[in-house]
């Protein structure tokens, strides 16, 4: 028998023959367990002066499951735990850590442990105890259903059970289980979720030992994830081309598969890979009515080995959420394969990352039959989902790569890593529980951990997902303030933007003030000021200390500034248009960019004719030009070029220089204008719009 089903069978015999008596009893309640020990000499004896009362509770608790005593736990953790963990400021919640990871890591070995009341009265306790683990926290807590656990609690204590949460989910779906109670888990919602997890498990499971797909299932042992467009009322519609065709969709942990519905049975089902390095993209798509893209319900799913894109839509009358979360569980099993190929992880690591994915759908299911309005995007409770929209996901990514490779957490300073004070392993979970995956090891002997929780600091993926928490709080706030400056209307966001670039149009027309001489005197000091730079060679320089100059200005106003309010932009709001005048007006502005496509079209058009020689008096010009400026280029220094071209380009309206320059702009246009364009043709090709 494998290693690791003689550990669940011991595990379920110590349940049976009484060892974990305390968890299934029906004396679960707080008060009665701490009377217990404060009347019970051996109790008192056993009470840890540093601890809170329901940290006592909780660390008796945890002796039992791990059926040693308090005082050997104490022992135990005081020659394995290193000075800074011991430090009296932090001892009791990192001795209650402690406990609570190593019996959490045992007892949810024990099948079936979701569905007992008593564990997860067990795990929310442990939670309520952590927020108040020192003996100075409070007098005297006694634990009920009144009690509430807090977002860091939570975080803290629910991933040691990679079924209930994971460390780069936890905080969104404690957001979530906690939306309509002001930001604290109460026991009742929590006891929910655990009981809908439960659910989503067994479902699962069944599914996967069916007969569905079985004989494409096979050669990989494929699970069943999820399975819609069995009802009649919520089809799943199959669109290639213009056509449609309902169908029963199927997910895998490997695969999509479409079954397009006969009269009275399904067709063979159409695969869509999703383990396999095809390109593929999954993207939101719009539907309707002979190619008509009207309702936003679909998912495109599309790769290298397809012709053409495949949409599935997923009709719904009001909201999408079905096509939400079925975009949401695709991207989670092909991001996860990706994150697989990335780090070129193999054996028991790979079904270990799948089963992460696998976990996380699992819980988006039980969140969704609690509270089928969810507030937030199906996606922030998927971990490889959530990772690829953080920002510095890609090193959240990373972080994970390299604990599964390593498999361990900085083993070499940590002396405690061997004591199993790390959570047991996704795959290990899901085994448990009777799901099988395809690679076998001693996972319980080996001790296959996620190392994703370690006692008294933060592991190297906590640090990375609060790195990138605190980044898109940031990011948040940002688009929180684009989205308070937008506003409606082409003549209104032209005015916004008006005053924003007022300063550069300032410069701008003031150094066109002095190229138009209108001032002599302040012209000639310009130009004799910039011509004296270039010989220098000091436009380097210039721009340097330009940079230098914005550089100073921003500290020195970040400086001034601290502490009094945001200067607004001020804006003279345009009259009001009513909604013709607004059409007229975006009329106006496509007109206008049509023009300039025009004149475009036409120089590009007249430089052709030019290199052609469709005019060949003009293309001889153009090529003389052409050599003598090859000729300036290659043989005056690049400084003296500088030099002429801003002579030539800022002297032009002069006095002395303005009648010619009339002259010869006059001439230089009526020439431009005598080239005639070079040909064009326009082939209108019909589009075959038959259905396939």
């Amino acid at each position: 028998m494998p290693i690791m089903s003689k550990t669940r069978n011991m595990l379920e015999g110590l349940v049976r023959e009484g060892s974990f008596s305390w968890v299934f009893s029906s004396r679960s309640s707080f008060n009665e367990e701490f009377e217990e020990m404060s009347k019970s000499p051996s109790g008192r004896r056993k009470w840890m002066s540093e601890l809170s009362p329901m940290a006592n509770v909780l660390v008796g608790r945890c002796s039992r499951i791990l059926d040693v005593s308090m005082d050997e736990l104490r022992r135990n953790f005081d020659t394995e735990a290193s000075d800074s963990i011991k430090h009296p400021s932090r001892y009791a919640r990192n001795f209650l850590e402690y406990c609570c990871f190593r019996a959490l890591s045992l007892s949810s070995q024990v099948t079936g442990h979701l569905g007992d009341k008593n564990f997860r009265r067990l795990t929310y306790d442990m939670m309520l105890a952590w927020e108040a683990p020192g003996a100075a926290s409070q007098p005297l807590v006694m634990v009920d259903t009144e009690n509430t656990v807090g977002k860091e609690a939570f975080s803290r204590i629910a991933p040691a059970i990679p079924t209930i949460a994971d460390v780069i989910t936890s905080s969104d779906l404690f957001d979530v289980l906690t939306a309509s109670t002001r930001d604290r888990l109460s026991f009742s919602v929590y006891e929910k979720y655990l009981c809908a997890l439960e659910r989503a498990i067994k479902k699962m499971k069944t599914q996967s030992q069916s007969s569905i797909l079985s004989g494409i299932r096979l050669p990989r042992g494929e699970r069943i994830l999820d399975i819609d467009g069995t009802v009649t009322t919520q089809p799943v519609l199959q669109h290639i081309g213009t056509s449609a065709w309902p169908g029963r969709l199927t997910l895998t942990d490997y695969a999509l598969y479409f079954e397009p519905l006969r009269v009275v049975s399904y067709d063979l089902a159409k695969t869509y890979d999703l383990s396999d390095d095809l390109r593929q993209v999954v993207k939101p798509e719009l539907t309707g009515p002979w190619g008509t893209r009207l309702f936003d319900k679909a998912v495109m799913y599309n790769s290298v080995s397809l012709p053409e894109p495949v949409v599935m839509e997923f009709p719904q009358i009001s909201r999408n959420f079905r096509r939400d979360y079925w975009l949401a569980i695709i991207r989670e099993i092909l991001y996860a394969h990706k994150f697989i190929r990335k780090y070129q992880i193999k054996g028991v690591e790979r079904e270990e990352t799948l089963s992460k994915a696998v976990l996380g759908i699992l819980r988006l299911q039980a969140v969704h039959e609690i509270a089928p309005a969810m507030p937030r995007r199906c996606e922030a409770l998927l971990m490889f989902n959530l990772a690829d929209q953080l920002p510095g996901g890609d090193l959240i990514l990373e972080t994970l790569a390299n604990m599964s490779t390593t498999r361990e957490l900085d083993r070499a300073n940590d002396p405690t890593a061997a004591s199993g004070m790390y959570s047991i392993s996704a795959l290990a979970m899901l085994s448990n529980l009777g799901i099988e995956f395809g690679e076998k090891s001693d996972i319980n002997e080996v001790g296959l951990l996620v190392g994703e929780i370690v006692v008294g600091k933060m592991s190297a993926l906590e640090k990375a997902v609060s790195d990138s928490r605190n980044s898109f709080e940031k990011v948040e706030r940002a688009q929180a303030t684009i989205h308070g400056v937008k506003v409606e209307g082409i003549d209104k966001n032209l005015a916004v933007m008006k005053a924003l670039l007022l300063p550069v149009s300032e410069i701008g027309n003031y150094l066109l003030f002095l190229a138009s001489w209108d001032d002599p005197f302040k012209s000639f000091v310009f130009c004799l000021v910039f011509a004296y730079v270039i010989c220098r060679g000091w436009i380097g320089h210039v721009f340097t200390l330009l940079v230098l100059f914005t550089a100073i200005f921003m500290l020195l106003t970040r400086c001034f500034s601290q502490g009094r309010p945001v200067e607004e932009v001020k804006v003279v709001a345009p009259p009001e248009m009513n909604t013709m005048e607004q059409l007229l007006a975006v009329q106006n502005v496509i007109s206008h960019a049509e023009e300039l496509v025009q004149e475009g079209n036409i120089i590009l058009l007249r430089l052709r004719a030019l290199l052609l020689a469709l005019f060949p008096q003009a293309t001889e010009r153009v090529a003389v030009a052409l050599l003598l400026v090859a000729l300036v280029l290659a043989f005056l220094p690049g400084k003296l070029i500088i030099l002429l071209m801003f002579l030539e380009m800022f002297t032009r309206n002069s006095p002395p220089r303005k009648p010619s320059t009339e002259r010869w702009t006059r001439r230089l246009k009526e020439w431009w204008f005598s080239i005639p364009a070079a040909p064009v043709i326009l082939e209108i090709t019909k589009e075959d719009k038959k259905s396939r």
